[in-house]
């Protein structure tokens, strides 16, 4: 069986220098327990950091061994040391900031989600080409190691041709440590299924219609969606199914994945989902034609946080460094901004909508 089994090299690609300057705008959770871990991690050079918060951002410093704290944005961008800046900020203040970024001639990780409106993306997208600077977005489930490995093995050919893919995420999510976005309106795809979205167009592309359905649990205060049922359609008959639910009460959440196709199936688990934020490695299982009725089981390592948020930014600086485009670069990103958006169209309007229609 040994001889039989791919070569699933998951691990992110990193660039040939290190030295790259990283400058931080933002010192809120997520970069304390998954940007500075992940850069730390892989050797990144992170040059300094600001928040409106300055306390706050003191106090990432000293905890995470950043030499700088810059009292504005500006101070930030004028720093020679700095060639990326690393925007962690609520998704409607990002266009601000990656303008003032661009003029400053500095490359920009932004992140997810890109723009709480299409046309700011677009615009952010429109700044970063007229600056002929790179500009990606923070999609880093791309890089968890279970959709890597699925998408090692879709090109390898052992799925086939793709006839149906899904992912179903049941579990309890406390709101509390995020609650902007608990009072916001749009809530679980915009800030949660916008993984399994960018993911799903990554290993399958871009679907021609999608259906959403979107709810709250009784009892829930929000005025936006906590759990989603979507449909996407391919014109080859590939069907995919997005299902999450953020409040399961009962005792057995999981984060499933499974793929199939005419050659074979890849099924699996997204382990961070099972205890975020600390979670566990993916799981991922999958058979073939080739030698019926054997599964394969993959020994995975790795951690969606923080290790996956090491992608996007090695992929930047690789792209930088051969002129080339990241691999969730902004243009590739307003894609999965189509698909968020036409399904909350969908939502609104009980009907199937094309994401092409999403424009700005």
């Amino acid at each position: 069986m040994s001889d039989l089994f791919p070569t699933l090299d998951y691990k992110p690609k990193m660039p040939r220098r290190m030295d790259h300057g990283i400058g931080i705008v933002g010192a809120g959770g997520i970069v304390n327990y998954a940007h500075l871990p992940a850069y730390k991690k892989a050797g990144f050079k992170v040059v300094g950091i600001t928040d409106k918060n300055l306390p706050q951002a003191e106090q990432t410093a000293k905890q995470h061994g950043i030499p700088k704290v810059y009292a504005t944005i500006d101070e930030l961008l004028r720093d020679r040391d700095v060639e990326i800046a690393d925007v962690a900020v609520y998704p409607a203040q990002q266009v601000e900031i990656v303008s003032q970024s661009t003029a400053a001639g500095k490359h920009l990780l932004c992140q997810k989600p890109f723009a709480d409106e299409y046309a700011k993306a677009v615009r952010s997208v429109k700044l970063a080409e007229q600056a002929k600077v790179k500009i990606a977005v923070n999609q880093q489930m791309r890089w968890d190691a279970g959709i890597r490995c699925a998408r090692l093995l879709i090109d390898e050919g052992w799925l086939g041709t793709p006839t149906y893919a899904t992912i179903q995420v049941h579990c309890k999510t406390d709101w509390s440590l995020w609650p902007w976005i608990y009072q916001g309106k749009h809530l679980e795809i915009m800030f949660h299924s916008i993984h399994y979205i960018d993911s799903l167009r990554y290993l399958f592309g871009d679907p021609a219609m999608v259906f959403t359905s979107g709810a709250r649990a009784p009892g829930e205060t929000t005025e936006a969606e906590t759990k989603t049922l979507s449909v996407w359609e391919y014109p080859s008959g590939l069907q995919v199914l997005i299902d999450v639910c953020h409040t399961t009460w009962q005792d057995d959440p999981y984060a499933i994945f499974r793929f199939e196709g005419t050659e074979g199936v890849i099924k699996g688990t997204i382990g961070l989902m099972y205890n975020y934020p600390n979670g566990r490695p993916d799981t991922l299982e999958f058979m073939s034609k080739r030698n019926p009725g054997y599964w394969f089981s993959a020994r995975l390592e790795s951690t969606w946080i923080p290790d996956a948020f090491v992608g996007p930014m090695a992929s930047l600086m690789r792209a930088i460094e051969d002129s080339s485009e990241p691999e969730t670069s902004g243009r590739d990103n307003l894609h999965t901004l189509q698909i968020v958006f036409a399904e909350y169209l969908s939502m609104a309007e009980k009907r199937a909508i094309r994401p092409d229609a999403i424009t700005g």
